[in-house]
């Protein structure tokens, strides 16, 4: 049977173009690692890894939330701690002042200790981050979360301008942990102390006066409510940390599960896809050889 030259020629074309595109398709499976390239490949594998990819940002999003999340925890607590300290100096010096042996020029000197505390309290109430937002004005961010206002009469000059709403930040699939501290209870203590400053700087003031007295009592009073609140807050802070960590731990476990499984569905096996390509490109060869081979041959030769 006689073959047509045009008819040969196109079978031989097709037959290189086939072969070669085969040969395509493994050095670029082989390029970027990837068994499936095209959903059509592998239908089920590639829905598979389609939902292990989608897992996998959502689990880098919850770690990075964690991440920052626990970095301003750790802030927030830290900076409790500190007023923690400055309340307990506080209430130490209102102890010794309810001593009726001090003479008023030792309550004064209290005072001064006093001031430097309350204003430290103050100080550390308004901390700010690196962004300059307020950090413990609940969702209000943007306000000063202890107002004060020099005009006021003593015990009324602080007032707590925030909110306490809380800032929710999600940590995994459904689970979210609030990211900041509210300290209403703060402005009451410091309008406290302010009521004991200026009793303990009146000129003649003992702690045997019953109205000094009954200054001093309610401060000490309102200091052991005011430290109460802000260990409590440390407490939280802590079972949140734990908790944190927990989660960061079961997310990465799971994502390296995850990663496991897309090794399995995805990643090529590069000894059998060098087995193919050397297989493809002998096969190209081959039929490159041939078709020059035979195109150079005519009836003519056979006469």
């Amino acid at each position: 049977m006689r073959v047509a030259s045009t008819q040969y020629h196109a079978t031989m074309n097709t037959a290189l173009q086939n072969a070669n595109t085969r040969l395509a398709y493994i050095m670029q499976q082989m390029a970027n690692g990837e068994r499936v390239q095209k959903p059509s490949d592998d239908p089920i594998s590639s829905v598979r890894i389609a939902r292990l990819t989608r897992e996998e940002a959502a689990l880098d999003q919850y770690l990075s939330n964690i991440g920052a999340l626990r970095s301003r925890l750790s802030q927030n607590e830290e900076l409790l701690d500190g007023m923690s300290n400055d309340i307990l100096q506080a209430r130490d010096l209102m102890v010794w002042a309810a001593d009726g042996t001090n003479t008023s020029e030792d309550l004064t000197a209290m005072s001064s200790s006093l001031i430097a505390l309350r204003d430290s309290l103050r100080y550390s109430a308004n901390s700010i981050d690196q962004e300059g937002r307020y950090l413990f004005s609940g969702t209000a961010t943007a306000t000063e979360p202890i107002a004060y206002n020099a005009a006021a009469a003593a015990g009324a000059r602080y007032t707590f301008a925030g909110n306490t709403d809380p800032q929710r930040v999600v940590v995994g699939n459904g689970v979210t942990q609030d990211a900041n501290v509210a300290l209403p209870e703060m402005a009451t203590m410091l309008n406290q102390l302010d009521l004991a400053i200026e009793a303990l700087q009146a000129p003649g003031a003992t702690a045997n006066d019953p109205a000094v007295r009954s200054v001093l009592v309610g401060t000490l009073n309102g200091l052991d409510d005011g430290l109460d609140a802000v260990s409590a807050k440390i407490a939280r802070l802590g079972g949140a940390q734990t908790t944190l960590e927990t989660m960061e731990t079961n997310h990465t476990n799971v994502s390296l599960s995850n990663q496991q499984a897309l090794i399995t569905f995805g990643q090529l096996d590069y000894g059998d896809a060098a087995v193919k390509l050397n297989g493809f490109t002998t096969a190209v060869q081959a039929t490159q050889k041939a078709y020059a081979k035979v195109s150079t041959l005519s009836l003519f030769d056979a006469l």
